[in-house]
């Protein structure tokens, strides 16, 4: 420490404002050249990126470094107001541990989601599922954080006319890629307005653990959801699947568990693993329920790669967690031995077993068709049977689909009979 003082006390002033503005008001030292602010004349930076290359720091340190240069008005916005405090303000990359290291004085304000700055910048944190919270305001900028998880497609749109303030209005966009008709159309421009940033979660390793990377490339190498989860690619429709991503942008499809009505009926389905070693050795378990309208709402998926007790308790918490009626297994494979499964974790577990005596397209055909109808629902965004359902061809080579498999079992047990047609719904709101 006597060292350290030493050595500051023989550095003149303007070495001493040259080292201070390095380490206290610049950009976070190992910042990689990829992170930092691109020239241009553009109005979105757009970072399309793998999970753990540094996105959280980077809207973090771009948003403090405007806040502090050019004061004003700023947004910050996330998928939802949890996601907005407890990762861009509050976590170990955000806005708060940013200005700390600058040496910043600020107020957090967390009942408002408001951070107030001493040049008189304010920060306002909050919700893309309340865009109209933006008219109003006046921003010069913003951050959007996870914009391809975005429920409600007008947030954008409300939240790009409320940045009208300065010379060049600007907002970084930084998200896991997911092909969503928004995320589409600003890639697809062409005339300088979006700033597109590219890379990989392996630029980060540095900062990662080794461990947990070489599971991730063993586990997602090669794979779709590897190639768009880690690699950032943004992969399109898969030619002849039976969802479209552009069904996932519809108005009414995707809502907050909040807004979820009444249900009459819940059922957790199940697709048991009978491989190991390949993609198709996860366990599908996705929960879906039905309305008194008769419309289906998928409350979560629970996919996972367990043994047969850890699928099983799996499946039963699920149930539980949503209050559901039963558990609808398939048992082509796994015969009497999956029911056993299920009782020894709950033996008074409500079930009923399902055997796959038609083809998958025959099976999952009718189920697309409700999708296409808008009766399906998603509660949040389930990415990752979201990405199978669209990438899935059926008459196409490529391992079991898991999670499509177990929604197809939900929502053919609570609305479509053996013949496929859809069932109607009585008074009671109990399908017929």
């Amino acid at each position: 420490m006597t060292d350290t003082l030493e050595l500051v006390r023989t550095l003149s002033d303007t070495e001493w404002a040259e080292l201070a503005g390095r380490l206290l008001t610049g950009w976070f030292p190992r910042g990689r050249d990829t992170q930092r602010r691109p020239a241009g004349d553009w109005s979105v930076w757009l970072i399309l990126t793998g999970r753990g290359w540094g996105k959280t720091r980077t809207g973090s340190e771009d948003l403090v470094d405007a806040a502090i240069t050019q004061p004003g008005d700023y947004a910050v916005v996330a998928p939802t107001f949890g996601d907005a405090r407890d990762v861009c303000v509050e976590g170990p990359s955000g806005i708060i541990s940013v200005l700390n290291r600058r040496c910043v004085a600020h107020n957090w304000n967390r009942s408002l989601g408001e951070i107030a700055l001493a040049n008189g910048s304010r920060i306002k944190v909050g919700s893309a599922d309340e865009p109209d919270r933006w008219r109003g305001w006046n921003f010069r900028g913003g951050w959007c954080d996870e914009l391809g998880a975005w429920r409600r497609p007008d947030a954008w749109t409300q939240l790009r006319l409320a940045t009208r303030i300065g010379d060049r209005p600007r907002l970084v966009v930084t998200t896991t890629p997911r092909p969503t008709t928004l995320l589409k159309d600003l890639v697809g421009r062409t005339d300088g307005s979006v700033y597109v940033t590219r890379g990989a979660t392996w630029e980060n390793e540095a900062n990662l653990s080794p461990a947990a990377l070489d599971e991730l490339r063993t586990r997602y190498g090669g794979t779709r959801i590897g190639r768009q989860e880690l690699e950032g690619e943004l992969l399109l429709d898969t030619p002849g699947a039976l969802w479209s991503l552009t069904q996932f942008d519809a108005p009414g499809f995707r809502a907050a568990e909040a807004d979820v009505p009444d249900l009459v009926r819940v059922v957790t389905a199940v697709d048991p693993a009978v491989t190991s070693g390949e993609e198709s050795d996860s366990t599908g378990i996705v929960t879906v329920g039905i309305d008194h309208a008769g419309d289906l709402w998928v409350l979560a998926d629970d996919t996972c790669r367990l043994s047969p007790e850890g699928w099983a308790s799996t499946a039963v918490g699920a149930l539980d967690t949503w209050g559901g009626d039963r558990i609808v297994a398939e048992v082509n494979n796994g015969g009497d031995l999956v029911e056993s499964v299920l009782r020894a974790v709950d033996r008074s577990v409500p079930y009923r077993k399902v055997h796959a005596s038609r083809g998958k397209r025959v099976r999952a055909e009718p189920v697309a068709a409700l999708y296409e109808q808008g009766r399906v629902h998603h509660v949040g965004v389930l990415s990752e049977l979201e990405e199978q359902m669209c990438s899935w061809a059926p008459d196409g080579l490529g391992g079991s689909p898991d999670r499509v498999d177990a929604l197809v079992w939900a929502v053919t047990d609570l609305a479509v009979g053996k013949s496929g047609r859809r069932r109607g719904v009585v008074a009671t709101g109990v399908a017929a």
